[in-house]
């Protein structure tokens, strides 16, 4: 059986968080018996986004997204919520590494 996407993808965003800010905190919140190992968070001066994996699809939700410059256009879910913006990633999307970390980045401040 082959490794799940949405585990490559995790992985990925993952990189990109930490080399984006290298002094982030990574910790597992919302542990639950239907998800045992719980939702990452990355955290620095507050919380920057949490990653969640559906069915079809891997979620970055930035805590503060709508106070977010995202001139690439990287947001593309929760677009009309009041402060958080997400990057919903199917699995053939494609992610703009560099307009992602500068968000990133963005976020941590």
């Amino acid at each position: 059986m082959s490794e799940d996407w949405r585990e490559a993808r995790v992985e990925q965003i993952r990189q990109l968080i930490v080399a984006a800010v290298p002094d982030v905190v990574e910790e597992a919140k919302w542990r639950k018996p239907t998800n045992p190992d719980g939702v990452p968070t990355f955290s620095h001066n507050g919380l920057i986004c949490t990653v969640e994996t559906y069915k079809d699809k891997v979620k970055v939700t930035f805590a503060k997204g709508a106070s977010l410059p995202d001139p690439a256009g990287v947001f593309n879910a929760s677009l009309d919520a009041g402060t958080r913006r997400a990057v919903d990633l199917k699995v053939d999307d494609e992610l703009d590494a560099d307009a992602f970390s500068e968000l990133v980045r963005a976020a941590s401040m």
